[in-house]
């Protein structure tokens, strides 16, 4: 195991340990091969699945393992072919059995960190899903929620922007420029700092470099 293998390992521990405080039901894999397998046990068949959007589902091969699934109904916006299909899929999503997502940063001491564009993925997050099942690399833990933050604005969201041609600021010069651009994708900032339903919420950990 190299130092940073290890480091992700023991830093891991102590997140986890924390999310258990906060009724967040925590793993942890090196690899994301051993973290989709332990996300698709979690995911019972014949029940509705739905996901927001997030490199860390694609990279890691979430994505693609739960399209290859024929025993559940995935809600997939992506098939949509107009603008109130894509409202819809949104609308069907809260009422999945389990919505899949990254966060944008999770600190130390297992709070989650969301700013999101339309709301939807946040929003799922907080309420509806029976499970909510968040797939993040170690890339994405930061010592406290104001790092937190300030990661999302300057290391998240520029390549976001970038990846769906928004015409932003930070789209263009890679900084923040705390905006309000009618482009702008930081529209809700969410602090997840406790589960209120015990275990609702579970954080896979992945000890490789994930997604923004």
């Amino acid at each position: 195991m190299s130092p940073k293998q290890t480091f992700y390992e023991t830093q891991a521990e102590t997140i986890l340990k924390n999310l258990e405080k906060r009724q967040i039901k925590g793993y942890y894999c090196s690899t994301s091969q051993d973290a989709v397998k332990i996300a698709l046990s979690l995911t019972e068949a014949n029940t509705t699945v739905s996901f927001g959007g997030s490199m860390s589902l694609f990279e890691s091969g979430a994505m693609d393992a739960l399209k290859a699934r024929t025993d559940i109904r995935l809600i997939d916006r992506s098939l949509a072919k107009t603008p109130e299909e894509i409202k819809q899929a949104y609308r069907d999503s809260f009422y999945a059995d389990t919505y899949f997502m990254s966060t944008n940063a999770i600190t130390l001491d297992g709070q989650l960190v969301n700013i999101d564009g339309n709301g939807n993925r946040v929003a799922a997050l907080i309420y509806g899903p029976d499970q909510v099942i968040l797939l993040c690399g170690m890339n994405k833990v930061v010592p406290t929620v104001e790092d937190a933050v300030r990661r999302v604005h300057n290391l998240a969201t520029p390549p976001n922007c970038i990846r769906l041609h928004k015409n932003t600021p930070c789209a263009s010069t890679g900084i923040c420029a705390d905006c309000l651009s009618s482009d702008c994708i930081c529209n809700q900032v969410v602090i997840t700092r406790r589960s209120g339903t015990p275990n609702r919420i579970k954080v896979i950990l992945v000890g490789e470099v994930l997604g923004y």
